[in-house]
């Protein structure tokens, strides 16, 4: 059984297929933050990268775009939902692959990549250092790792307004443990410096990146997605709530996400940890 099999049940089962139904909606959300770990990965034409927690292939694709027809790109991910999808999605380059892995216990090909890169794929393990003392077996010496997680939940209302509206509506659920397996695991730079550096990584950096995502819609579409996507689910599960609270939720976050919009669409403030290392 995988050491991380709740998460495996959670992405495959669970939560997967509406990953899959919201493809399109969630890259276009993230893509500053790839394209903020792409930048800084450097990656170059005729090499390797592995990309830990791939989901549903956008990352690796494109990164196989950049590494070129002579490089090679494998995608890693625990969850074979995501990764029929992104079969899909890479099916015409050759020089990508996809494993369906925990990448805290998988044997990958030893010193095989000159590139790590995860975008929102790190924050999930059961133990954290195990996991990047196994990727860096993948790794040649002196390969780089470059890895975008959430920062502080207060500073992301992506996830933290929805929720806040939930609780207006239904009341706060117990305190959840944000070092727990989940979205906010590496939102506390000092404890994943430390973890990093355990694990034998060197050249370990954290730094701050203030970005705007950028869904596509406008609010009325946020809150259909964040009505699928989010914590709005588990706030209301916890409290058996109705279709009629759902409504209302939905409601109150169009009115509370009306601040985030421009001419040029919605624009959602977010603070990201951008943490990068040597093998």
């Amino acid at each position: 059984m995988s050491a991380n099999a709740d998460q495996q049940e959670f992405w495959t089962n669970t939560v997967g297929a509406d990953w899959v139904a919201l493809q399109a909606v969630m890259d276009a959300s993230f893509q500053p933050v790839l394209d903020l770990v792409l930048e800084s990965a450097g990656l170059a034409p005729r090499q390797s990268v592995l990309d830990i927690g791939c989901g549903a292939g956008t990352s690796t694709v494109q990164s196989a775009d950049l590494v070129g027809a002579q490089g090679r790109v494998l995608g890693a991910d625990i969850s074979q939902t995501l990764l029929d999808r992104a079969n899909l999605l890479a099916q015409d380059r050759a020089h990508v692959q996809f494993v369906l892995a925990d990448a805290q216990t998988h044997a990958f090909e030893r010193q095989a990549f000159d590139h790590m890169i995860s975008r929102f794929g790190v924050m999930f393990f059961d133990d954290s250092t195990a996991a990047f003392v196994n990727i860096a077996r993948a790794l040649r010496p002196g390969a780089k790792i470059t890895m975008a997680c959430w920062g502080p939940a207060p500073d992301n209302p992506w996830f933290m307004l929805p929720a806040q509206e939930a609780q207006a509506h239904l009341g706060k659920p117990p305190k959840a443990d944000r070092s727990l397996p989940g979205p906010f695991a590496f939102e506390d730079q000092g404890r994943v410096i430390a973890l990093l550096q355990a694990a034998g990584l060197r050249e370990v950096t954290a730094t701050t990146h203030h970005i705007l995502l950028t869904p596509p819609g406008d609010a009325e579409a946020f809150a259909d997605q964040q009505s699928v996507i989010g914590p709005v689910n588990g706030i209301i599960a916890h409290f058996n709530g109705s279709d009629a609270d759902r409504a209302a939720i939905r409601a109150r976050i169009i009115v509370a996400c009306a601040r985030f919009e421009t001419p040029q669409g919605l624009r959602v403030p977010a603070n990201i940890n951008l943490f990068e290392a040597r093998a």
